[in-house]
């Protein structure tokens, strides 16, 4: 599978759940998954920084049900989805050989991930009656499925 869709991909991920994407990586890179020893991304691979990332990921699936919280599409929002897309695919980037390629990718799939989650969760919860809660919930276990299966496959 090509480094670049996959960074694409995680970006997308990124788009969906911004810390649900380094988490899915620094536990690729923890495990083994994702060769990032002896590059700029060894952290990643740290004892600590999957549980780090997994925290911040738990608080922002129990945050994002919350009705105060800000569209993904304001700045900061937006801003956050796009760093962390792009972040995550140049660590992927820099595991298959092409740091800047999965830079871009992740930024790209970030924008996608963001603006296409944002319609087709708004489309869904219409077609509910107005109910956000179960399709929420359906976004978070589609964006660990796709970030879990996104990491498995680098290798």
């Amino acid at each position: 599978m090509s480094i670049y869709f996959l960074a694409l991909l995680i970006g997308v991920v990124a788009g969906l759940r911004a810390m649900t994407a380094p988490a899915a990586v620094s536990i690729a890179a923890a495990a083994g998954w994702l060769p990032v020893t002896a590059t700029w991304a060894a952290f990643m691979g740290f004892r600590f920084t999957p549980y780090i990332f997994g925290l911040l990921a738990l608080v922002e699936f129990v945050t994002d049900q919350l009705p105060s919280t800000p569209s993904r599409k304001v700045p900061q929002q937006f801003g956050a989805r796009i760093v962390s897309g792009g972040f995550c695919g140049a660590v992927l980037g820099t595991a298959g050989g092409s740091l800047i390629g999965g830079l871009i990718a992740g930024i790209i799939g970030a924008v996608i991930g963001t603006l296409g989650g944002y319609e087709a969760r708004k489309r869904l919860v219409a077609a509910t009656g107005g109910r956000d809660l179960p399709i929420a919930l359906l976004e978070d276990v589609v964006a660990v499925l796709l970030a879990l299966w996104v990491v498995s496959s680098v290798l």
